[in-house]
């Protein structure tokens, strides 16, 4: 026990040391980007109309003429007390910003998570306890068909489709259109949330489906489950007894990892939807030069990817015992 926590300790550590270093290259990108720091806080027209003491004024205000290792120290001190900075789009504070869309993300990415994680492994399974089926080469056609498939691709088929021609779903937003986003109930942000998860979901299964299917297979041709076969037991027992826990712990790990591709995918769904996320949050700091606000969501992002892997550790122990035993130093 005391080595599993040791190991969970150090995974902690390796995560914070990837935070910072992730930290440490946005600002250095940021700060190598032929962005000017004044033009962008303050505009082109009114940098123009500034006098030269004004001007000095700003530039000491924004470090500009500082060493990149002081802005960056700067930067990170006031990061740990919670001040992100203001962005320059949105004229809030960067965290304040951050927190509203990232609720919208979340409801999303929660939400395309689910329906990926549990319809892939369910079809990864059907597919390797089948192998060579029919069954099988419709759900391995398909994971393979959708994971060559664009997700910004594929989002535009699907508003056009089922949004445009058929009206079932909204054609954008978060909310319906017109109303105060504090007066929308559960039910409408769902229903406006529901192509885009489905979008992300369909994409994202496929890497679920198809590493299932090959570890089904690897436990279906093992040698205790040919024993079992032969002693005439059916597939949901083989399943039960021997396949569903060593099948389950590498399903959790793709879960977990496929938060990165969902947060990824979602960038561009954001955009083709016009749904109100961190993603398009994100796209929209970078083209306006808003550089807090970037910054604040690089790091938060790399965040929410980091403890999707530490989680996976943390539930390895929690599902199989041995894995607190076993585990190497």
């Amino acid at each position: 026990m005391k080595k599993w926590v040791w190991h969970i300790f150090k995974k902690f550590i390796r995560m914070l040391l990837l935070l910072l270093f992730v930290s440490i290259g946005a600002f250095l990108l940021v700060s190598l980007s032929p962005v000017d720091p004044l033009q962008a806080n303050v505009g082109q027209t009114a940098l123009g109309a500034l006098s030269q003491e004004q001007v000095i004024k700003l530039e000491t205000y924004w470090g500009v003429n500082e060493p990149p290792l002081e802005r960056y120290l700067a930067w990170v001190g006031d990061f740990l007390r919670g001040d992100m900075g203001v962005s320059l789009l949105y004229r809030q504070s960067v965290s304040s910003v951050i927190v509203q869309k990232l609720l919208n993300s979340l409801l999303l990415m929660i939400f395309a998570w689910t329906i990926s994680g549990g319809l892939g492994f369910v079809l990864g399974i059907m597919s390797g306890m089948n192998r060579g089926r029919m069954i099988d080469k419709i759900i391995k056609g398909y994971a393979l068909l959708t994971a060559s498939t664009p997700a910004f691709w594929l989002a535009l088929i699907f508003l056009l489709l089922f949004s445009v021609w058929l009206k079932l779903f909204p054609i954008g937003l978060s909310v319906p259109m017109g109303m105060d986003a504090a007066a929308v109930g559960i039910s409408d942000r769902l229903w406006h949330a529901a192509l885009p998860a489905l979008t992300l979901s369909v994409t994202g299964i496929s890497n679920i489906i198809l590493h299932t299917r090959e570890k089904m297979i690897d436990v279906m041709e093992s040698e205790y489950v040919l024993f079992a076969v032969a002693r005439g037991e059916r597939k949901w027992e083989i399943f039960k007894n021997h396949g569903f826990r060593n099948v389950l712990l590498p399903a959790i790990t793709l879960q977990f990892a496929s938060v990165s591709e969902i947060f990824g995918g979602s960038i561009l769904v954001e955009q083709v939807f016009s749904y109100p996320g961190l993603g398009q949050a994100a796209v929209t700091a970078g083209l306006g030069g808003d550089i807090p606000l970037l910054l604040g969501i690089a790091v938060i992002s790399a965040a929410i990817v980091f403890a999707g892997n530490f989680i996976a550790d943390i539930l390895y122990g929690v599902i199989d015992p041995r894995m607190r035993k076993g585990v190497r130093q």
